[in-house]
């Protein structure tokens, strides 16, 4: 019998509420409300963001009727039943509590926020409020995740030894930019490494400790981080980030009996490779996604489950909870003071 994958548990678009859906921001946001109209039952209703003609233009492509010229004004909204926050890092902190104390259902973008206390501190006011805060890890709501999820919990790995994933890309050097100020939320850890540490996190859980090495930016920020996680299990994870460097954006697990790995870019839908057996007597089998033209139509499967879990009146998803985004960011928090104070000594020794 030749080697199989399991079939993708996918949540019908069809078979959850229609959300009214309000957005700030509208940079990654646009890439959300297309894949929201096109894919799923949910709708935007109402857009704010801080250049109004931006946002004027937004609401005309995506077809939203209400553009408020404040943020609180759509928070406020009473025909808004969920926010989507999708502004820089630092601005998240402040919005996800105002939402949240206005009785708002919070989808709020990658990273959270800027350390595990302020993510504990939403996750808190979310659950005193008993409104659902989920950060929009999309990947954790992919088909590919689900045959992963299937197939650790079936053990046809063996037990997981290792963990391996990276995402990193080459951007031209811009002070200015986003990505390279600190007071923006700037460098690679946060930008791009929380994806493959979300990945360590979902199949190994918190790490019992973190090393990191890398390089800092002329602005201060982290360009570039290398990590090693260990777990009390003994299993490990090697996590690698970068804005100054090209990586494969792969991810693996690996195990006593075989491993997975996940095709490039593995935070978005690509494909899964089962390995088992012995060297030259291996079983491979693959599935892959093919479901969508482009990349960021998969965002509509966290939009959708986001719903369900609205709909069964949960506060926290059950494939990304509360106690495991403040772990995530606790060991972003972790990687970026180690790079940090690393990056001083050199300079200090440079001088």
């Amino acid at each position: 019998m030749s080697l199989t994958l399991p079939d993708p548990r996918i949540i019908p678009a069809d078979s959850v509420p229609a959300l009214r859906w309000g957005i700030i921001g509208t940079g990654i946001a646009s890439r959300f409300v297309h894949a929201l109209h096109a894919h799923t039952a949910q709708r935007a209703v109402a857009v704010a963001a801080r250049d109004a003609a931006k946002t004027t233009a937004f609401a005309t492509e995506h077809g939203i009727p209400s553009v408020h010229k404040h943020v609180s004004a759509l928070i406020a909204d009473a025909s808004v039943d969920a926010v989507y926050i999708a502004t820089p890092h630092p601005q998240h902190f402040d919005l996800a509590l105002e939402a949240i104390h206005a009785g708002k259902h919070v989808l709020i973008e990658k990273p959270v926020a800027m350390s595990a206390s302020e993510t504990r501190a939403i996750t808190a006011a979310g659950r005193a409020a008993g409104v659902l805060v989920m950060e929009a890890m999309w990947t954790r709501y992919l088909p590919q995740a689900d045959i992963v999820r299937q197939l650790l919990a079936d053990g046809v790995v063996g037990d997981v030894q290792l963990v391996g994933a990276d995402f990193g890309f080459a951007a031209p050097f811009d002070a200015g930019h986003r990505l390279w100020k600190a007071e923006l939320g700037g460098g690679a850890l946060l930008d791009a490494g929380i994806y493959p540490i979300s990945f360590a996190s979902s199949v190994l859980g918190s790490p019992s400790s973190v090393t990191a090495a890398g390089v800092l930016a002329p602005t201060g920020v982290d360009a570039r981080a290398d990590l090693l996680l260990t777990t009390a299990s003994g299993a490990t994870a090697l996590v690698s980030t970068s804005i100054v460097t090209s990586l494969p954006v792969v991810a693996s697990i690996m195990g006593t009996t075989g491993r997975i790995e996940l095709a490039s870019p593995f935070f978005g839908p690509s494909g899964v490779t089962l390995t088992t057996g012995m060297i030259r007597s291996e079983e491979t089998a693959t599935w892959r996604d093919e479901t969508f033209e482009t990349l960021h139509e998969g965002l509509g499967y966290q939009a959708t489950a986001f719903a369900s879990y609205v709909a069964e009146g949960r506060i926290e998803s059950p494939l990304h909870p509360h106690d495991e985004m403040a772990s995530i960011m606790a060991t972003i928090d972790e990687a970026r003071r180690q790079v940090a104070h690393a990056g001083r000594q050199m300079a200090t020794a440079a001088e």
